[in-house]
């Protein structure tokens, strides 16, 4: 049964979590800075009235008081000489050019404006004197940069959600989907065609792409065994078939009957194990009963002297039919090649398990030749391939025990060698309660 393995922690989402808090603190950053520029020029379109009253005022001051008599009479504060200390900031030229542009609007001529290089934010405006230059200095306010307006948070967080969300969709999401689509429409065109697809994006096509890798590999598994058992047919059905011609053209007497009905039998048997390896009994359902019981219905063909029961009282829900089958091999492979008297043991394990096992007094399998032995179509005798073995006695068990959750092992003790059956009560909505007894 193909597996597939799923990755641990992915961390995407901490990674967008981080793309989607740097959206935000830059949307923060801009949409601040945009608000302070806003109330910057609504600042200085507050300021131009009240700064252009004070130069008026001033300046008709200045033709009956000196600058230092009209600072300490008006409490404006003016600065006489021709070059006041200029700032080099940035933004306070840039409000020294607003400020002068709306200076401009309401007096004429229009005054120089400097920004001022002075401990408080603040501007120079020049007044006209008759005798010397005079600089009114105008303080300005700097927009507030923290904390940031709640609004303008808002905002930002949303932006930077909505946008790591979208990134998550479109790299996560979007992209593995495609990728999956593509595969997906790949797969029956041909056995090359249904490639893995690598397993990433959100954890949910994660999942999705490991169960499709899963499907690939089952699928190409498929198509090894179709191809396989094709060749197998052709070989295995050739012998018995080319011994029944040989007797018809011959005109064989009654005597041969038994031979005829021999190859007849084989012929059958070779059918069948085809037909149950090919998945003839995936569909079935699962009945509950009583393995004991059951096991010793499978078993009653043999004779009583050459095998012993052990089994344990133990009820599990099965595939009878395909259980059977698997059991029989192995009852089967123990009496061809093994010695009697068999034992069959039935053992519970943990998990709703069981163990079914077949011993034997035989040399059994050797280690390095059971993989081998699993393989569909393998014999390890090639002489008994005309007896209507075709070499799917374990491969049928070992795929009948992955049906049922488990697997087949061998073990090799002073008592001889054994096949063990592991298996798990399958859950369907399809199980029979009424304990009754499937014979296969």
């Amino acid at each position: 049964m193909a597996t597939s393995s799923y990755p641990m922690a992915n961390p995407a989402p901490v990674k967008y979590a981080l793309v989607g808090a740097g959206i935000s603190a830059l949307a923060l950053a801009l949409l601040q800075t945009l608000l302070a520029q806003r109330l910057e020029r609504a600042q200085i379109a507050q300021m131009g009235p009240e700064v252009a009253f004070n130069l008026r005022l001033g300046e008709l001051a200045l033709d009956r008081l000196p600058p230092q008599a009209l600072a300490r009479l008006s409490g404006l504060p003016l600065r006489v000489g021709t070059t006041p200390p200029v700032s080099a900031d940035g933004g306070l030229r840039r409000q020294a050019q607003q400020l002068q542009q709306e200076l401009c609007r309401r007096l004429k001529p229009c005054p120089p404006v400097l920004p001022a290089a002075a401990p408080t934010p603040g501007l120079w405006v020049e007044l006209l004197s008759p005798l010397e230059p005079v600089w009114l200095f105008t303080p300005v306010g700097s927009p507030r940069r923290w904390p940031p307006d709640p609004l303008l948070l808002g905002a930002a967080l949303l932006a930077g959600s909505i946008s790591a969300s979208l990134l998550f969709l479109w790299w996560e999401v979007q992209g593995p989907s495609q990728r999956l689509e593509q595969a997906l429409g790949a797969v029956g065109r041909s056995a090359a065609a249904a490639t893995p697809v690598p397993q990433e994006g959100a954890a949910v096509v994660r999942s999705l792409t490991g169960r499709f890798n899963a499907m690939v590999q089952r699928l190409a598994a498929n198509e090894r065994d179709r191809t396989t058992m094709l060749v197998g047919i052709a070989h295995d059905l050739k012998s018995p078939l080319t011994r029944l011609r040989l007797r018809l053209e011959q005109g064989a007497p009654l005597t041969d009957q038994r031979q005829a009905q021999a190859d007849l039998d084989a012929l059958e048997r070779i059918t069948s194990q085809f037909l149950l390896f090919a998945g003839g009994g995936d569909g079935e359902a699962p009945v509950r009963l009583p393995l004991d019981q059951w096991l010793a219905e499978v078993s009653a063909p043999i004779p009583t002297d050459q095998i012993q029961l052990d089994l344990c009282e133990l009820e599990a829900s099965v595939q009878p039919v395909a259980l059977a089958r698997a059991v029989g091999n192995l009852l089967e492979n123990a009496l061809s090649h093994g010695e009697p008297p068999l034992r069959v043991l039935l053992r519970p394990e943990a998990d709703d398990g069981f163990r079914i096992e077949v011993w034997d007094q035989g040399p059994g399998i050797a280690e390095d030749a059971w993989p081998k032995a699993l393989l569909p179509f393998q014999r390890l005798d090639p002489a008994r391939g005309g007896s209507g073995h075709c070499g799917l006695g374990l491969a049928i068990a070992a795929r009948v025990a992955a049906g049922h959750g488990g697997s087949l092992e061998p073990r090799r003790s002073p008592e001889g060698f054994a096949v063990i059956l592991h298996g798990r009560s399958l859950q369907s909505d399809s199980v029979t309660a009424d304990g009754g007894i499937s014979h296969s």
